[in-house]
C-alpha cells in the first residue's frame, strides 16, 4: 500500500510545487540531491571521489515534449562529459530516455542518446541508459543492444527484479558483455508485469545479483537493502569472486554509513547522484523502491 501511495505521490503536482518550493522541500533535496547546477554537481562529485566513491550524474528530469526541450537537456550530458574528463573526475553518467526525447518520437530519443553514447565513447567514459516503466523496457534494451555493437564498453542499461522478464533480459545482456545495473524497481506494474509480493522480488534479486557477480561483465548492485548487500557478500566469500568484479550502487544521501562500511570492507561502491530543479518525481519514486526509507528521510528533514 505504501509503495503505490508513493508512486502516486510522485505524480501529484500540487505536491511536487508545494515541496520545490518550500523551505523543507530546499532542504530534503539539499540532502540527496547534489544541488541545482552543473557546477554542483561537479563539486560534489569531487568530493566523493576523495572519500573513494565513484559516481553515476544524472540530470534531473523527464518525459520532455519537444525536440527543443529534449536537446537541451542532451547538451547538459555533452557539458557533463567534458566537464568530468577536465577534472579527470571518477564517474559516468545515467540518461532516461524520456529524458531526451523518446516520447517526443522514438528516432528523435534514439538519436540523441546516440550521440551522448559516441561522445562518452571517444572520451573513454560511460553512459547508462536508465530503465523506465514497462512501456519502454523493450525499447530501452534494444537501443542499449545497438550502442553496444557500436560502442563496446561505452554503453549499458538497468534490470529492474520485480519484473518477470528479468531473468531472461539478464542472460540476453550478459551474453552480449554488456553491464546491468540490478534495482529492484520503481514504477507502478501490474501483476501481469511484476512479482505482487515483496519477498518474490527479494529472491529474485538475490538470484540475479549472484547471476551477475559471476558472469565476468562487470555490474552494479543497486540496494540500500542490508539483507541483500549480505547475500551478495556471502555469495561473493563462498565462491571466491573478486571484490574487483562488480560495485555496489546507492543513492547520494541514503544509508550513508552503509556505504562508507562497503567502502571500508574493500568493495567498490558507486553513488548515483541527481542534480537539477526537478527532484520531486525523482525522490518519491526512491522512496517507493524501499517505503523503509520514508521513516529514516523524515528523520532527517526535520532535524535542526
Amino acid at each position: 500500500m505504501m509503495r503505490s501511495l508513493l508512486i502516486a505521490l510522485s505524480r501529484n503536482r500540487t505536491l511536487r510545487n508545494v515541496l520545490e518550493d518550500t523551505g523543507p522541500g530546499r532542504k530534503l533535496s539539499g540532502r540527496f540531491v547534489a544541488g541545482t547546477t552543473l557546477d554542483d554537481a561537479i563539486a560534489r562529485t569531487a568530493e566523493l571521489n576523495k572519500e573513494g566513491f565513484s559516481v553515476s550524474l544524472d540530470s534531473l528530469g523527464e518525459s520532455v515534449g519537444t525536440e527543443q526541450a529534449a536537446r537541451a537537456a542532451a547538451e547538459i550530458y555533452h557539458l557533463l562529459l567534458d566537464r568530468i574528463a577536465e577534472a579527470a573526475l571518477n564517474a559516468n553518467v545515467s540518461v532516461k530516455l524520456t529524458g531526451v526525447g523518446m516520447d517526443v518520437s522514438a528516432a528523435l530519443g534514439e538519436s540523441i542518446t546516440g550521440e551522448i553514447v559516441t561522445h562518452a565513447a571517444r572520451l573513454g567514459n560511460f553512459v547508462r541508459v536508465d530503465m523506465e516503466g514497462t512501456p519502454y523496457t523493450e525499447q530501452t534494451l534494444r537501443l542499449t543492444e545497438h550502442l553496444h555493437q557500436q560502442h563496446p564498453g561505452a554503453v549499458g542499461t538497468v534490470l529492474q527484479s520485480y519484473l518477470y522478464r528479468t531473468a531472461e533480459d539478464t542472460e540476453r545482456l550478459l551474453k552480449q558483455g554488456i553491464r546491468i545495473r540490478l534495482c529492484k524497481g520503481a514504477y507502478k506494474e501490474g501483476p501481469e508485469h511484476a512479482f505482487p509480493k515483496k519477498d518474490d522480488v527479494d529472491a529474485n534479486y538475490v538470484k540475479l545479483a549472484e547471476r551477475m557477480v559471476r558472469s565476468g561483465v562487470y555490474c552494479g548492485i543497486a540496494t540500500h537493502d542490508e539483507k541483500m548487500v549480505e547475500a551478495t557478500e556471502a555469495f561473493v566469500k563462498n565462491r571466491g569472486i573478486s571484490r574487483d568484479a562488480f560495485e555496489f550502487q546507492m543513492l547520494f544521501g541514503v544509508r550513508r554509513d552503509l556505504q562508507r562500511e562497503l567502502l571500508r570492507r574493500g568493495y567498490r561502491v558507486r553513488i548515483y547522484l541527481p542534480f537539477g530543479t526537478d527532484w520531486y518525481p525523482y525522490f518519491m519514486r526512491r522512496l517507493a523502491e524501499r517505503p523503509a526509507n520514508v521513516i529514516f528521510i523524515l528523520k532527517n528533514l526535520f532535524k535542526n
